[in-house]
């Protein structure tokens, strides 16, 4: 692959497969988001995408055989539009790095069905309203989650470090972990008992 987007386009348009050399992001906690969002507009990003709600589900074998590989396989529902991702084991670093490929589908419940079917189970749900500013260059995403409020910068590492900076991040202040490791880490915090991060189980607005 090189360093561009590959897109496989089915012959009906109905689907197209996304396969990125890899995905580069950082996460960080928002302390204050309509300031972010005053610093977003003045570095000349819009939002692209307002507040809409996500709800993840992550697939595994028994024994939980792709997480022990850091691999991720997951069905996104975002405002009614269904995705498959798989997310290859991640490098370590500064910037969180690891290969994507994730493709568009029509029903997520019937592809649910067929990973079930397969011997996939539910490991992981885990929900958030999220929405998505953009300067054209790179993307940052604002997410309301069951345990606060936290961002994503995702683009060239330059980039991200420069926008990061834009926005008053500091290094010190990046996250590489994935949500359901900042879940765990919340729970050990809290002493919360909930297996998802869904707003119901954690009993949060």
């Amino acid at each position: 692959l090189n360093q561009n987007p590959q897109y496989l386009k089915s012959s009906n348009s109905t689907a197209i497969l996304k396969i990125m050399p890899n995905e580069v992001e950082i996460k960080f906690q928002i302390a204050d988001r309509k300031a972010l969002e005053e610093k977003l507009r003045s570095a000349g990003f819009r939002e692209k995408t307002p507040s809409t709600h996500e709800m993840n589900t992550l697939y595994d074998f028994p024994g939980l055989a792709l997480r022990k590989k850091g691999e991720l396989l997951r069905i996104r529902d975002f405002g009614g539009k269904w995705k498959v991702t798989h997310k290859a084991k991640g490098a370590a670093g500064k910037h969180k790095s690891r290969r994507e490929t994730e493709t568009s589908v029509g029903d997520g419940q019937s592809l649910a069905a067929i990973f079930e079917s397969l011997g996939l189970k539910p490991a992981f749900t885990y929900e958030k309203f999220r929405a998505e500013w953009t300067d054209g260059k790179g993307d940052v995403v604002l997410d309301h989650t069951p345990i606060g409020e936290f961002g994503e910068i995702e683009g060239e590492p330059d980039w991200i470090d420069h926008t990061a900076k834009q926005l008053g991040i500091s290094e010190a202040q990046y996250m590489t972990g994935s949500y359901a490791e900042l879940f765990s880490q919340f729970k050990t915090r809290s002493g919360c008992k909930a297996a998802n991060m869904t707003f119901k189980e954690c009993g949060t607005a």
